[in-house]
C-alpha cells in the first residue's frame, strides 16, 4: 500500500476459490464424494472436514472453495468434484489475482484470535481429553457443530452430566507467564451464556463456574446473570483454581478450589471448560508494519483515547476486536462509528459510485387464482435435524392452491434467494411461503426476492418453523413434524387471501436534530454536520457538556475538561451546528424523513424541521441516602470527590485514609443493574490519592471489580501502591457510624471479613460512596414526545441490542451515550460516532418507503366514537370531516401497523391491511383440524 488519506493505493492477492462462483449452487454433492478428510478448523478441529467444502453454514457467499488438502492440488489425483458437479462449476484452471484498487479509506476489522490455554499448565489443556475451551464448548452447542447441537466430551463421546468453568484462562493474569494482564471482558457473559444453554439441553446437569469477579457490566447483563446463577444446580464459586489430574478409569477431570469455609477441596467433573480470552489477531503485528499503525503494549491496535476508532495513520481506522476486547454490540457500534469517519474524510466523493437499485415491473396477478409456491428451509441443522423437512415439503403439496414446493438449505442464502426468483417466474406463482425462521429478521429479504421476480411484496408469507417449532421442541421430533405441517398449513390458508399493497414514498429533509448537548450529542452533531447536513443541538442547560463537566481525567489520562472545551468551541464554531441550550421541547410530530419538533429556549420559540433524531440526553447521578450521605460532609460521592482531587482540596489530598463504598444505589431491588463506570472511576480517584499522598491509607469495598478491558491493568496498579480492596456481600453490607480514633474524628466502618471470619473495622477520614448512574429527569418526557421505548431500568430501549444497537424501533429516530446505558467517555465518542452513521445512512436518500401494512377505516360502520384515537400510540388517527359526518382517519404516514385500533374498536370499522379479519380468521380456522375444530368451544392464537 502506497498513499495518504483519501488517495490510498492497495495492491491485493485474492487466493483461487477453484470454483465458478457464478455456477455453484451450494449443493455440496462434491463435499460427499471428497475422499479427503481432515480436523475441520471452523468446528475447533473436533469434527473432520473434506478438501472441497463450504467454510461454515452460514458464509457469504454460500458456494464451496476447495484448500491445499486437495488431492489434485497436491498430487495432480483424483478430481471426483469435477466429474459429480452437473452444474460444471469446478474450474482447476483458476490462479492467484494480484488486484490494485484506489481507496480513500481503510477500515481494519481483522477480528481477534482466542488464548491457547496450552500456554498454561495449570489448567491440564493438551493434557486430559476432558479438558476444552469455551470456543470448542460453543461449537458443541451450536446445532451446525460436529454433533449438531449435543455435547459430548471427548473421550467417550458421552453426555457430560456434571460441567465446571474456569474463568479468567489467559485473562487478568501476569503470574505465571503466558496469559495477558488485560480482562477480555466478554468471558463472563458467554459462560453464561454456554450455562443457559446446557440446561436448555439438559435440565438435570450441574453447572458450577469458579471465578473471580462476574463483570456482568452490559446493559441487561445483571439480569443475564441472576438468570444463569438462579437455575437448578448451578453454582457460581469464587475461588481461584487448577486442575489436578484425571481419573484414569472414567476419565473424569480432578479440579482443586479453595473455600473460606472448608479450606482445600477437590472435586470431579465429566467436563470442563476452560473459559478462554481474546488475543489480538496472528496478524496484528503485519499489519501494522505493512500499514504503519502502532500497537499497545497488549498487541492491539493503539488508538486515540478520544476516538477509538481512530489509529495514529489518517485515513485508517479500527473495528470491532482490533482495538481490544469488545463484545457484539460494541463491535457493531465501531463498525458504524468507523464507517462514518470515513464518511467525513470521503464526503466529497459522495454519491459519484452510487447506482439505483433497478425491479422489474410489477405484474397485475389480482385477478389470478392462487398459485403457491412453498419453500421450506433447513436453515442448517437448526431445522432440519428436528424437523423433516422433506416430509413437510411433501405435505405442502397437499395442500390448497399449491402448485410447487422444494427444500432449501439456507434460503436466505443469496443462491437459494436467487432460486426463488427463478421459480416464481418459472412457475407462474403468485404466492410465496417460505418456512424457515423469524420474520423480525429476514421478511424484508424474501420480500425483496418477490420484487426481483416483478410480484408485490405483500404476496409474501412467513412460516416460522424455527423459533416457533425447532428451538422450542428440540426433544419432540414426532411432534415438531406436525407443528412444522400445521404451522405451514396455516400459513398457506392465509397466503391465499393475500392482497397487493402499495408503499408510500416520502420525501426526507435532510436536516437532524440531537437531543442533549454532552460529550455523546456534540459527537454526533458534528459528525453529521462534517457530511454537510444542518443540524440542530438542544441542550435542556444553560451550556454544553453533560455529565462530563464534571470529569477532569479519564484512566488513560485524557484531560477531560480540555477536550470538553474543544468539543464546544467546534459546536459552536460550526456553520451547520445549530446550538440551542436552556432549551425544553414543548412538541414533536412527524415521521421518518419528515419531522417537526417545538422548542423554548434562550433564544425564544422555534419550529425545527428535520428528517432525523438523535437522542443523546445523558443521564443522572444517583443522590444517596445511604451511609450518612447528606448528613456528614465528610461522606461525598465519587463524582464529587474527583471535583475535590482536581481542586487540589488539603482536606482531602492530605487525609490519612480514604474509603470508597461501590454499588451504592445499584445492583439491588430498586436498579437492578451495574453502573458499568463506577469501579474504573473509584480505581482513578484511589491512583490519583496515592499519587498525591503515598502514605495515605485508602480503601475500596467492592462486591465484584469490573475493571473490564485495558483497565484492569489500573486495578492491578492501584493494588501494586497499596490501595487496599475488600469484597463485602449484599447480605452483609458495609456499617457507617461517626466515631473517633485516638482523638481524631473518623467515620467507623464495620464489615465482614470472610477469611479471617469475623468483622473488621475502617477508620477513615473521608467516604465516597460509588453513587448510581441514573436516567436523567427529562427521559418520560423525552419517551412520549418522540414514541420510543424504555427498558425496565428506565434507560432508552435500541432496536435489537447486536443488529441495530443505536437505533429504536421508531423509525427514523437513533440513541447514543449515557441515555442508551452508562458507558465510559471512549465508548460514548464510539458509540456517537455509530449513531452518525446511522443518521447519515438515512439523510443519504431522497426519499424513504412507508409499509403498506397500515390500518384503514371503513366509514360505513365506524361510530365516531373515538376508541381507536385513544389506543393509537403514534397519534396516527383523529377525526375528519365528512359527507357521513366526523369519521375516525387514518394519517398512513404516522401509522406503524401495530393493530391496537383494531383489537378496541367496537363495530370492526378499522381494519389492518395484510392482517384482516379474513386473512386471520382462515388461520384459525386452519389450525385446528374440522372434526377437532367441530368439539371445540374455542382457540386462541
Amino acid at each position: 500500500m502506497e498513499g495518504k488519506a483519501g488517495n490510498f493505493k492497495v495492491k491485493l492477492r485474492k487466493k483461487p476459490r477453484y470454483i465458478r462462483e457464478d455456477k455453484c449452487t451450494g449443493c455440496t454433492v462434491c463435499t460427499e464424494y471428497c475422499p479427503v478428510q481432515y480436523p475441520d478448523e471452523f468446528n475447533q478441529d473436533i469434527s473432520n472436514n473434506k478438501a472441497i467444502h463450504i467454510y461454515y453454514s452460514q458464509a457469504i457467499p454460500l458456494i464451496t472453495y476447495i484448500d491445499e488438502n486437495c488431492l489434485y492440488l497436491k498430487e495432480e489425483k483424483c478430481r471426483i468434484c469435477e466429474a459429480v458437479c452437473q452444474n460444471e462449476a469446478i474450474d482447476f484452471n483458476q490462479s492467484e489475482e494480484i488486484m490494485d484498487i484506489n481507496v480513500g479509506a481503510v477500515i481494519l476489522a481483522p477480528g481477534y484470535e482466542e488464548f491457547d490455554p496450552r500456554l498454561r499448565e495449570d489448567f491440564g489443556a493438551g493434557r486430559y481429553e476432558n479438558v476444552i475451551t469455551s470456543m470448542d464448548y460453543e461449537r458443541l452447542t451450536d446445532s451446525t457443530g460436529p454433533y449438531e447441537g449435543h455435547v459430548l466430551r471427548p473421550s467417550d463421546l458421552k453426555p457430560p452430566q456434571k460441567i465446571a468453568w474456569i474463568q479468567c484462562v489467559g485473562s487478568r493474569q501476569v503470574n505465571p507467564e503466558g496469559g495477558n494482564s488485560y480482562c477480555s471482558s466478554v468471558c463472563c457473559t458467554y459462560t453464561q451464556k454456554q450455562v443457559i444453554i446446557t440446561k436448555e439441553h439438559n435440565p438435570e446437569a450441574e453447572c458450577t463456574v469458579f471465578h473471580n469477579d462476574i463483570r456482568s457490566y452490559g446493559k441487561d447483563f445483571e439480569r443475564f446473570y441472576q438468570r444463569a446463577e438462579e437455575l437448578p444446580d448451578v453454582r457460581f464459586f469464587r475461588s481461584y483454581v487448577s486442575v489436578t489430574g484425571q481419573d484414569p478409569v472414567t476419565k473424569n477431570i480432578i479440579v482443586k478450589y479453595t473455600t473460606f469455609d472448608e479450606g482445600v477441596k477437590e472435586e470431579e467433573f465429566d467436563l470442563v471448560v476452560l473459559s478462554v480470552g481474546l488475543n489480538p489477531p496472528p496478524n496484528s503485528e503485519g499489519l501494522a508494519q505493512k500499514f504503519g499503525l502502532e500497537l499497545n503494549e497488549h498487541g492491539f491496535c493503539k488508538t486515540n483515547p478520544a476516538n477509538p476508532v481512530e489509529t495514529n495513520r489518517p485515513g485508517f481506522y479500527v473495528s470491532g476486536a482490533l482495538q481490544g476486547p469488545l463484545d457484539i454490540p460494541e463491535s457493531v457500534v465501531t463498525a458504524s462509528s468507523a464507517g462514518s469517519q470515513c464518511g467525513e474524510l470521503l464526503n466529497y466523493r459522495r454519491g459519484d459510485l452510487s447506482v439505483e437499485r433497478v425491479y422489474p415491473p410489477e405484474k397485475d396477478v389480482s385477478a389470478e387464482e392462487p398459485r403457491i409456491g412453498v419453500f421450506v428451509c433447513h436453515c442448517g441443522a437448526n431445522i432440519g435435524r428436528i424437523v423433516d423437512v422433506p416430509s413437510t415439503v411433501d405435505y405442502a403439496l397437499t395442500l390448497p392452491d399449491v402448485v410447487y414446493a422444494q427444500e432449501q438449505l439456507f434460503s436466505c442464502a443469496t443462491n437459494c434467494a436467487e432460486e426463488i426468483t427463478d421459480m416464481i417466474k418459472e412457475k407462474e406463482l403468485n404466492r410465496v411461503i417460505v418456512a424457515a425462521c423469524s420474520p423480525r429478521t429476514l421478511e424484508m429479504l424474501f420480500r425483496d426476492t418477490l420484487r426481483e421476480a416483478g410480484l408485490n411484496q405483500y404476496y409474501y408469507e412467513m412460516a416460522n418453523i424455527r423459533e416457533h417449532c425447532s428451538w422450542v421442541h428440540p426433544k419432540q421430533k414426532e411432534e415438531a413434524d406436525q407443528k412444522a405441517k400445521d404451522i405451514l398449513r396455516m400459513a398457506v390458508a392465509r397466503a391465499r387471501h393475500l392482497e397487493p399493497l402499495e408503499e408510500i414514498d416520502l420525501p426526507v429533509d435532510k436536516r437532524a436534530l440531537v437531543v442533549g448537548g454532552g460529550v455523546a450529542g456534540m459527537t454526533c452533531a458534528l459528525s453529521i454536520a462534517e457530511h454537510g447536513h444542518h443540524v440542530y443541538l438542544v441542550e435542556r442547560d444553560n451550556e454544553l457538556g453533560g455529565t462530563a463537566r464534571k470529569v477532569h481525567e479519564t484512566l488513560e489520562g485524557l484531560d477531560v475538561q480540555a477536550f470538553l472545551k474543544d468539543l464546544i468551541e467546534r459546536a459552536y464554531r460550526h456553520p451547520l451546528v445549530h446550538v440551542y441550550t436552556g432549551a425544553e421541547i414543548t412538541a414533536s410530530a412527524g415521521y421518518i424523513g419528515n419531522f417537526t419538533t417545538t422548542i423554548q429556549s434562550q433564544r425564544g420559540p422555534a419550529e425545527i424541521k428535520h428528517g432525523a433524531t438523535v437522542i443523546a440526553t445523558g443521564a443522572d447521578v444517583y443522590t444517596p441516602t445511604e451511609y450518612l450521605y447528606g448528613e456528614d460532609e465528610r461522606v461525598m460521592t465519587h463524582l464529587e470527590l474527583e471535583e475535590k482531587i482536581a481542586a487540589g482540596d488539603e482536606a482531602i489530598t492530605g487525609a490519612e485514609s480514604v474509603a470508597m463504598i461501590q454499588c451504592v444505589g445499584c445492583r439491588n431491588e430498586d436498579r437492578n443493574y451495574c453502573s458499568r463506570i463506577c469501579c474504573n472511576e473509584s480505581v482513578k480517584n484511589a491512583l490519583k490519592l496515592k499519587e498525591n499522598n503515598p502514605d495515605m491509607d485508602v480503601y475500596i469495598l467492592f462486591r465484584d471489580m469490573r475493571t473490564y478491558g485495558y483497565n484492569e491493568d489500573y486495578y492491578r496498579e492501584a493494588a501494586g501502591k497499596g490501595v487496599t480492596f475488600i469484597r463485602y456481600e449484599p447480605e452483609q453490607e458495609p456499617q457507617v457510624e461517626p466515631g473517633k480514633e485516638e482523638g481524631r474524628e473518623v467515620l467507623k466502618i464495620t464489615l465482614p471479613d470472610y477469611v479471617l471470619q469475623k468483622n473488621m473495622e475502617i477508620n477513615a477520614d473521608f467516604i465516597a460512596l460509588a453513587a448510581a448512574v441514573v436516567p436523567s429527569a427529562g427521559t418520560r418526557e423525552v419517551e412520549n414526545q418522540f414514541k420510543v421505548g424504555l427498558n425496565p431500568d428506565g434507560f432508552f430501549k435500541e432496536a435489537h441490542v447486536k443488529l441495530r444497537p443505536v437505533e429504536f424501533a421508531a423509525e427514523g429516530v437513533y440513541l447514543c451515550g449515557l441515555a442508551h446505558y452508562p458507558k465510559l467517555i471512549s465508548e460514548t465518542v464510539s458509540q456517537a460516532y455509530g449513531a452518525a452513521g446511522r443518521v447519515l445512512t438515512l439523510l443519504a436518500n431522497d426519499i424513504v418507503t412507508a409499509s403498506g401494512a397500515i390500518c384503514e377505516v371503513n366509514e360505513n360502520k365506524c361510530v365516531s366514537c373515538g376508541a381507536c384515537i385513544d389506543a393509537c400510540a403514534y397519534g396516527a388517527i383523529e377525526f375528519q370531516e365528512t359527507e357521513a359526518g366526523v369519521m375516525a382517519a387514518v394519517n398512513p404516514v404516522l401509522c406503524k401497523g401495530d393493530g391496537l385500533c383494531n383489537a378496541v374498536c367496537p363495530t370492526g370499522a378499522i381494519q389492518l391491511k395484510h392482517f384482516t379479519d379474513e386473512e386471520l380468521l382462515s388461520q384459525i380456522d386452519a389450525a385446528v383440524p374440522e372434526k377437532a375444530a367441530a368439539e371445540s368451544k374455542g382457540i386462541a392464537i
